[in-house]
């Protein structure tokens, strides 16, 4: 075989690479990603891979930090860029300056990525999202200060509450910087002293106009922001990642102004709604206390008692009359029979030393008789009484008792409170004593 011409790997190569380049100066790519990795330098490097084949491809830093949603393995796209050989290796490969997502939008892909990712590390619980203040101050407004939004919100502000003090911090609400200026804006004014809650957003517009509120950094500037932030991002259509992770989503920029502050006509007339319904609720707790003491007053064993000191009373007063009369006679039968004035004396002291041991005796009586009727008595055998509602009613029956309720406990020395665990009504008390006899 003649060898008219050789060539060196270096020149085939060459002549590769520019005839790649020649016949591919642009060409779109479609094909699963696999073997994703992205160097320290930035630069991303790859497969496209279909059910036969596989073609190399890279990604310089520049192209890579305009892509909007993140390149895995598995994902499918469109790649646009040019073919052409790494002389090194003599790999021929795709130098990519585009790609989209196949069968979704680049940015529709980017939020769904993202509200899975904040999704999972919990910024979006409804646990850690804190509660508007009633009664506002001061808030604290980011967004453009030319825009519709911020003229929305001033005029409801104004309308409703006159007084109220507002700090605008003007960013840039689309395009390229909007969304640092966004997190610089909500980390400012969640730091301003006296702040009390934020409102972040702007005016409705294309998924594009609002994607600064989809971003990574603006999602997190809110989840740490030290006050409540609601967020008011375009119409009520238009949804953001700002609206899942702020505290409360508005509807609208206007919708977020009402929603921060009440009209004062209606903050009074709820004041005087809770006054009312206080007086209400203070008047039948009176009213329930009255009628459980009225109760307990008409209980039998009260007006037993009662009864029993009425006679008891009436007894010592028998007793002293009794007395008075017996010593009123001895002193007229003195009178009568000077003459044994001595033998009346000796008399008399023994009938007045009779007397007094006859009143200590029925006085002891009468102590020991009070003393069984007392109710400290019946817990001196070893009973207690249970009592209701912190100790302000008795409770008489096991009907008055139910489970899970708090109850005190009285004995003669001491009390302790107790809750009820179970409640059985079909045991008789007889039962138990008999058990206990035996």
């Amino acid at each position: 075989m003649k060898r008219d011409l050789v060539y060196t790997v270096s020149q085939v190569t060459e002549i590769v690479k520019t005839a790649l380049e020649v016949a591919f100066p642009q060409v779109w790519v479609e094909g699963e990603v696999s073997g994703y990795k992205k160097a320290a330098s930035g630069h991303v490097f790859f497969n496209l891979k279909d059910e036969k084949s596989v073609i190399k491809a890279v990604m310089w830093q520049s192209t890579a930090k305009r892509i909007a949603f993140d390149l895995k393995d598995g994902l499918k796209v469109i790649c646009r860029g040019k073919i052409s050989v790494y002389e090194p290796r003599g790999d021929y490969q795709l130098y990519v300056d585009l790609v989209e997502p196949k069968g979704k939008g680049a940015l529709q892909l980017a939020f769904e990525q993202l509200k899975e990712k904040l999704k999972a590390e919990g910024l979006f619980d409804e646990k850690r999202k804190k509660k508007l203040p009633l009664r506002p101050r001061t808030i604290g407004v980011v967004t453009s200060p030319t825009g519709a939004a911020i003229r929305d919100i001033l005029r409801v502000l104004e309308r409703r509450y006159a007084k109220l003090h507002i700090v605008i911090y003007p960013a840039k609400v689309q395009g390229e910087g909007a969304a640092g200026e966004i997190v610089e804006g909500i980390d400012a004014l969640g730091a301003w002293p006296g702040i009390d809650v934020l409102i972040v957003g702007r005016g409705g517009g294309s998924i594009e106009d609002l994607w600064a509120f989809n971003e990574e950094p603006v999602a997190r500037a809110i989840a740490r922001s030290p006050v409540p932030v609601i967020s008011a991002v375009g119409h009520e259509v238009d949804v953001t990642i700002a609206d899942f992770v702020a505290d409360v989503r508005a509807s609208t920029p206007s919708a977020a102004a009402e929603m921060v502050i009440e009209t004062e006509e209606a903050f009074a007339e709820r004041i005087s709604s809770q006054a009312r319904r206080l007086g209400e609720l203070l008047r039948y707790s009176l009213q329930d206390m009255r009628a459980d003491v009225a109760d307990l007053a008409q209980h039998r064993i009260f007006q037993n008692f009662q009864v029993k000191l009425a006679n008891l009373g009436r007894r010592v007063d028998e007793l002293e009359t009794r007395g008075k009369n017996v010593l009123r006679a001895e002193r007229q039968a003195i009178a009568e029979h000077k003459g044994a004035a001595l033998l009346a004396s000796e008399r008399l002291g023994n009938i007045a030393r009779r007397m007094l041991r006859d009143h200590r005796a029925a006085w002891e009586r009468l102590t020991s008789t009070l003393d069984a009727l007392s109710p400290l008595a019946v817990f001196k055998k070893g009973y207690a009484a249970v009592w209701k509602n912190g100790g302000l009613l008795l409770a008489r029956r096991i009907e008055d008792i139910v489970e899970d309720e708090t109850v005190l406990v009285s004995f003669f020395k001491g009390e302790f409170s107790a809750r009820v665990e179970s409640v059985d009504r079909k045991k008789l008390l007889e039962s138990r004593f008999m058990k206990e006899g035996s």
